[in-house]
């Protein structure tokens, strides 16, 4: 078994009573059901910082227009021996 450590959190008493609805429905412990949405949330930061990564270093280098050409020509080329039929 993994590592795990024990944490204590505070919650209003309505997001406590939304957990509860949530995961009795999903058929979910708390610590299951606190871990799964741990995961998530930091699996979309990662995945939003990449984007933004993506996006910063797209502005600092775009393709040049001799860049654009040449892919217009190669995936013409391609889609071209295609058979649409």
């Amino acid at each position: 078994m993994k590592k795990v450590a024990k944490i204590a959190i505070s919650l209003g008493k309505d997001t406590l009573m939304a957990v509860e609805k949530e995961r009795k429905i999903r058929g979910e412990n708390r610590s299951e059901f606190f871990r799964q949405a741990v995961e998530k949330f930091l699996k979309k930061e990662r995945e939003s910082s990449a984007i933004k990564d993506y996006i910063r270093g797209y502005r600092e280098m775009p393709e040049s227009t001799e860049e654009i050409e040449a892919m217009h020509r190669i995936g013409s080329a391609v889609l071209a021996g295609e058979p649409w039929e």
